[in-house]
């Protein structure tokens, strides 16, 4: 491995933080009408945003690992047969989300507000993308249940999508704040 390859412990103490900390947002459930909604898409995203692609990506796969093994940090649960909910796409799209995130602000020329807004924003649609794709695919071809677009769109998109813009928009206002305090995102010295 090369000089800045080799694993950092100080990024992966971080990365085990964020995981525990999608872990205990899966189940901090803000009440709303129509649908409640938890805090961890603003940990997956501010894992993105703040640790970066490699460290961000390995938060959420970590996260994904723990519950698959049958750690019950799902918010149904944990466990093997957890991959056939027609949830689990999201949590596949937690960590592709934050490894576009930490890309696009680790390859921002200049990193401001604007960087990390953007960053958040491409982030939710990934995790959507990749959750409205597996919600469809498990219904269909596991519960043998079809479900046409136009109600994928209203049962995943609509009662969610204003809270989880919010949550990107707070990530993006607190990345904005702690990148500078915890020091992530250094150029290594050549």
């Amino acid at each position: 491995m090369e000089q800045n390859q080799r694993p950092n412990t100080r990024m992966l103490v971080l990365s085990a933080l964020f995981t525990a900390l999608v872990a205990v947002g899966a189940f901090i459930r803000i009440p709303i009408p129509l649908w409640p909604f938890t805090l961890q898409t603003l940990f997956t995203t501010m894992a993105g945003l703040l640790l970066g692609p490699r460290y961000g990506t390995l938060a959420c796969t970590a996260y994904m690992v723990l519950g698959l093994a049958g750690l019950p940090i799902f918010t149904g649960g944990g466990g093997p047969q957890y991959i056939f909910q027609p949830t689990f796409g999201c949590i596949i799209g937690f960590a592709l989300g934050a490894l576009v995130a930490g890309l696009i602000v680790q390859r921002a020329p200049k990193r401001c507000f604007g960087t990390y807004v953007v960053a958040a924003l491409v982030n939710i649609v990934v995790v959507y993308v990749i959750g409205m794709v597996w919600f469809w695919g498990v219904k269909a071809f596991y519960l043998n249940d079809p479900i046409g677009m136009w109600t994928l769109f209203v049962t995943c998109f609509v009662p969610t999508i204003g809270v989880d813009i919010a949550k990107a928009l707070a990530a993006a206002v607190l990345a904005a704040r702690l990148v500078p305090v915890v020091g992530t995102y250094r150029v290594p010295a050549a």
